[in-house]
C-alpha cells in the first residue's frame, strides 16, 4: 500500500442523495433569482450526471457560502442541545436538522432562523424545559406550531404568524414539557 496516495474530497464519488441536495440548493437560488432558468437547467442536468464531489462543489461555487453547506452534506438528521444553568444558540448560517431534542433545565437556549441553512421543509423540536427558557426567532416565512407542548407551571408564547399568501419555507412543529419556565417564539 505504500505510495498509494489517498483521493481529495474533489475526487470523491458522489451519492445519489449529494447530488440531489445540489439539485435542490440549485432550485433554491433561483427561486432567489440568482440564477436564471436556462442556468438552472444547465447545472441541474450536471448535477444529475455528476460522478464526484468536485463536479457537484464546481456548480455551486458562485452561491452563497451558506448554500454550499447545504450542498456539502452537513445536514445532520437529529440534534441534540442540553444546558444545565448554561446558555446555548444557533445562529448565523447553521444547518437546520430534521429533528432536533432539546433539554433545558435551567439555563437558556436560543434558536434563531434567520440565517440558517434551511435544508428539508419540516423540524421537529422535542423540547424539555425546567425553569429555563428556549427561544425561537424565526423569518417571516416559518410557521412554527406550539399547541402540543404540555405546560406545567410556565408558558408558550408564540408571538408570530405567517401572513396570508406567504410561502412557508419550514414548518416547526415543537413538542415536550414545560416545568416553570418557557418557550418563546418571536
Amino acid at each position: 500500500m505504500s505510495g498509494e496516495t489517498v483521493p481529495g474530497r474533489g475526487e470523491l464519488r458522489a451519492s445519489d442523495k449529494d447530488r440531489e441536495q445540489v439539485v435542490e440548493l440549485l432550485r433554491v437560488a433561483a427561486g432567489d433569482g440568482r440564477l436564471s432558468s436556462d442556468e438552472l437547467d444547465q447545472r441541474i442536468e450536471a448535477a444529475l450526471t455528476a460522478r464526484t464531489y468536485g463536479e457537484l462543489d464546481a456548480l455551486t461555487t458562485d452561491l452563497p457560502a451558506a448554500e454550499r453547506a447545504l450542498a456539502a452534506g452537513l445536514p445532520k438528521e437529529m440534534t441534540r442541545i442540553a444546558v444545565g444553568s448554561a446558555s446555548a444558540k444557533r445562529d448565523g448560517a447553521w444547518v437546520v436538522p430534521q429533528r432536533m431534542q432539546v433539554e433545558c433545565k435551567s439555563g437558556s437556549v436560543l434558536l434563531d432562523f434567520t440565517g440558517a441553512v434551511i435544508s428539508s421543509p419540516t423540524l421537529e423540536i422535542e423540547a424539555s424545559v425546567g425553569s429555563g427558557s428556549v427561544t425561537l426567532v424565526v423569518p417571516p416565512d416559518v410557521l412554527v406550531d406550539v399547541e402540543d407542548v404540555a405546560v406545567g407551571s410556565g408558558s408558550v408564547q408564540n408571538h408570530t404568524r405567517v401572513a396570508p399568501g406567504t410561502p412557508v419555507r419550514l414548518r416547526v412543529h415543537v413538542t415536550g414539557r414545560i416545568g416553570p419556565g418557557t418557550i418563546i417564539v418571536r
